[in-house]
């Protein structure tokens, strides 16, 4: 095989791995000693990957955003969409050229364009904002569907909450749903609290409990199951007007599971099985609450 067709099939070799299968693997200086000719030759695959080594200091590289900056810039020019992508996310933070919110709409749109579903979710998110583009929450909704579809789970939890709170759209409760079960699916935590939520307390009255929580408390301490694991959730996570903290958090659980409640359950097994800020993991107490809820649910 010719030598320069070689170079061409490591160069690919080596871009797959660094940019999908392996992020983290830094390339070697013998590698960079390949690399860096190619690049400065033309090659767009080559040029991601030298810019990728001055971003993080690989094979014996100085850390110089700017020279990245520089590189992905050069692989953008000739259609590169990851590079596209990156040089978006630059001109987002100022790492290496000057911060300009346009610009790294601009370049993300490129490479949305071009299928980039991570390049998707953000631009969806500029236009939900109105960062760096005028908001416009059709545009947002129609790349958050994009990547969604593409099986991006930050896109579906936020389809999902953009149908499930309505303001700038209708609501569709199905939609909705839907959506947020399918990043649940994919371990996504936002979209499993919601789903907890909706199941506990049901789609009538979900937005009535965000809204009631200055009462929460005293609900949950004249006895209320639902009010005692609605607040036990919001002293675990800190939210709502209340201070994080774990003991309190597992106090109002504990109550409320006594009291028959299945996702006070759920949430102890899950608590006692990985473990939980100044709570200590507890195989048997997983185990016990776990058996508890399956009962419960027959």
């Amino acid at each position: 095989m010719p030598v320069m067709k070689r170079q061409s099939l490591r160069i690919a070799a080596l871009s797959i791995l660094v940019l999908c299968a392996a992020p983290c693997l830094a390339l070697s200086s013998d590698e960079l000693a390949l690399v860096a000719p190619a690049a400065q030759r033309g090659s767009a695959a080559s040029q991601v990957l030298l810019a990728v080594a001055y971003l993080n200091g690989d094979g014996g590289l100085p850390r110089e955003p700017a020279k990245a900056a520089y590189w992905f810039e050069q692989a953008a020019i000739q259609g590169n969409a990851y590079a596209e992508k990156r040089l978006g996310d630059l001109y987002e933070q100022g790492l290496g050229v000057p911060a300009n919110p346009k610009l790294a709409f601009d370049w993300r749109l490129k490479a949305a364009n071009r299928g980039a579903v991570e390049a998707q979710l953000k631009v969806g998110k500029m236009y939900q904002e109105g960062a760096g583009v005028a908001k416009d929450i059709d545009q947002a909704i129609h790349w958050f569907h994009r990547a969604a579809t593409e099986g991006n789970a930050e896109a579906q939890y936020l389809l999902g909450r953009l149908y499930h709170y309505g303001g700038d759209v209708e609501v569709d409760r199905a939609a909705a749903r839907s959506w947020f079960e399918k990043a649940a699916l994919q371990g996504y935590e936002g979209a499993i609290h919601i789903l907890n939520l909706i199941e506990s307390i049901g789609y009538q009255l979900d937005e009535t409990w965000h809204n009631r929580t200055p009462g929460l408390k005293d609900l949950a301490e004249d006895g209320d199951l639902e009010a005692e694991y609605q607040l036990a959730q919001r002293y675990e996570r800190g939210i709502g007007g209340f201070k994080k903290d774990a003991a309190t958090a597992l106090d109002w659980y504990r109550r409320a599971a006594a009291g028959g409640h299945l996702m006070a359950m759920r949430a102890l097994a899950q608590i006692y099985a990985e473990g939980l800020d100044g709570v200590e993991r507890n195989p048997n107490a997983a185990a016990e609450w776990a058996a508890r809820a399956k009962a419960a649910a027959h």
